[in-house]
């Protein structure tokens, strides 16, 4: 086409050609251009005039015109298909469209009816719950004039009746287990325990430690003050204990720690024999008591430590058990106490084939947490922490957190050093207690039985061991007198802190009186 295209624009006429001389021309004939006269074309003129050729160009336009008819009419051609094609193409896509406006309009259609369908089922569905409601409290309201009982009554007696069918099953139950526990333990319980108690009997006389330091002349209590109280301060901050003079005839010295206290007292004792009491020799004696007082505890853990049959134990463990040398629970000394429960506890494993080493290590630290001061917490947890620390087994770290019954039994092992634990500290003359402990104990006792429903007297007895509780028969039926007695057991547990067990009897009698007059 581009080839056409040239040819067409050589057959166009110029309507004037721009040159140093402009020559009309016609252009039919050739067109002769005048030049100046040079040296070249000055030799020309000299030589003859050669015969200049015209061309013929009307077979040449009527070619290109043929040309360019067929090119148009082939554009003509190519211009209708593109145009039939294109509205071949609008047609389609309205006819689309046409379609979908058609399937949205049925769609809008099937949302009106299913909207209506959904309304009219809602009004239905609100008007059956109304049927049903009111249909609901009319029965309600024969019933209740049928049975002369409103909801609440009606709700009450049932569930009344529920309860006591409760407590009689429960009461039932809990007497099947007591019996059958009685009958499978109490002889062989028996049998063990008086054998272990017979192992485990040991001689000796039980020190109480009071820190009171009795002095003759109270003419030593100004040497122990000192000028402006110096020697005082000084003690008292070097020991760690409190210091009081105000009583006539003695020093008492006061203090958490029993190792501290008994420090104190040592040193103080060294200091009136000596008669040299100020801040310097204060100190020196301080030092040289807290050795010897760290030598005799050492000591003392080797000695318990040998005597129940323990010779691995690490260093530190030892110095502890031998802490328990000034270590007193309910005036009861904690070597001594260890001392005869690791036996006990020993001999049970022996009788029943458990492992003697687990009980033997599990009843020796046992109360371990008592003499650790520097942490918060109770004894069982610190001495499991202890434990631990130390790399014990851990059948033993488990005696050591289950000798209170804090957790669930996981071995034998673990229930024997709960029982000799309990032989040791509940049997006759163990433990002592003042009198005022001893009263609030029986009056607590005796009041968390009094604060029970149905109960109208209760007495405490054979030092707070066993408590009876009367109550009304009236109030409470026999199947709920055992389930009573399991209530008040809990919250005696709970509230009371008792040395060994403590039983709870609920006694429930009807009397019938009459006189002859």
């Amino acid at each position: 086409m581009f080839d056409v295209l040239k040819t067409l624009s050589g057959l166009v006429k110029p309507k004037s050609v721009s040159v140093t001389h402009q020559v009309k021309v016609k252009p039919e004939q050739p067109v002769a251009i005048p030049v100046a006269p040079t040296e070249s074309t000055k030799k020309l003129k000299k030589a003859p005039a050669a015969a200049v050729p015209v061309v013929d160009f009307s077979a040449e336009r009527k070619l290109a015109e043929a040309q360019t008819r067929e090119i148009i009419l082939e554009a003509k051609d190519e211009a209708l298909r593109i145009r039939r094609d294109a509205e071949l193409e609008v047609r389609r896509l309205e006819e689309s469209v046409r379609q979908r406006e058609i399937a949205a309009d049925r769609k809008d259609a099937g949302f009106d009816t299913r909207e209506k369908r959904i309304a009219e089922a809602e009004a239905s569905m609100v008007k059956k719950h109304e049927g049903i409601d009111a249909l609901h409290k009319e029965t309600i309201t024969k019933l209740e004039k049928i049975a002369h009982l409103t909801r609440d009554e009606a709700k009450e007696l049932i569930l009344s009746e529920l309860r006591n069918e409760l407590d009689a099953d429960m009461a039932r139950e809990i007497r099947e287990a007591e019996a059958k526990a009685k009958e499978e333990a109490e002889g062989k319980a028996r049998e063990i325990l008086v054998d272990a108690m017979k192992h485990g009997a040991t001689d000796y006389v039980t020190e109480y430690t009071v820190s009171i330091i009795k002095v003759t002349d109270e003419d030593v209590k100004g040497r122990i003050i000192g000028k402006e109280g110096r020697n005082i301060r000084a003690f008292e901050t070097a020991t760690g204990v409190d210091v009081d003079l105000d009583e006539e005839g003695v020093i008492r010295l006061s203090s958490f720690d029993p190792v501290r206290r008994e420090i104190a007292r040592v040193t103080l004792e060294r200091l009136l024999r000596d008669g040299r009491v100020q801040p310097g020799r204060i100190e020196e004696l301080i030092e040289q008591v807290k050795k010897e007082t760290e030598r005799i505890m050492f000591e003392e853990g080797q000695k318990l430590c040998h005597s129940v049959g323990v010779y691995n134990l690490p260093p530190p463990l030892i110095a502890m058990l031998g802490r328990f040398k000034y270590r007193y629970s309910f005036g009861q000394n904690m070597i001594a106490h260890t001392m005869e429960e690791t036996k006990i506890g020993v001999a049970l494993a022996q009788e029943i084939g458990a492992d003697v080493n687990v009980v033997r290590l599990g009843c020796l630290l046992h109360d371990i947490g008592k003499i650790v001061a520097d942490k918060e917490g109770n004894h069982v947890e610190l001495g499991v922490e202890l434990c631990k620390k130390y790399g014990l087994p851990q059948k033993v770290v488990d005696c050591v957190a289950q000798h209170h019954e804090d957790t669930q039994f996981t071995s034998s092992e673990s229930m024997l050093v709960y029982i000799a634990d309990a032989i040791s500290g509940s049997r006759p003359g163990a433990r002592y207690e003042n009198y005022d402990e001893y009263v609030k104990r029986l009056k607590d006792l005796e009041e968390i039985a009094k604060s029970h429903k149905g109960v109208t007297e209760s007495f405490a007895f054979q030092a707070g061991r066993e408590i009876r509780v009367i109550v009304d028969p009236g109030t409470v039926s026999d199947a709920t007198t055992a389930i009573l007695a399991k209530e008040i057991r809990d919250e005696i547990a709970k509230k009371v802190i008792v040395p060994g067990s403590v039983k709870v009897t609920v006694i429930r009698e009807l009397r019938a009186t009459e006189i002859v007059k």
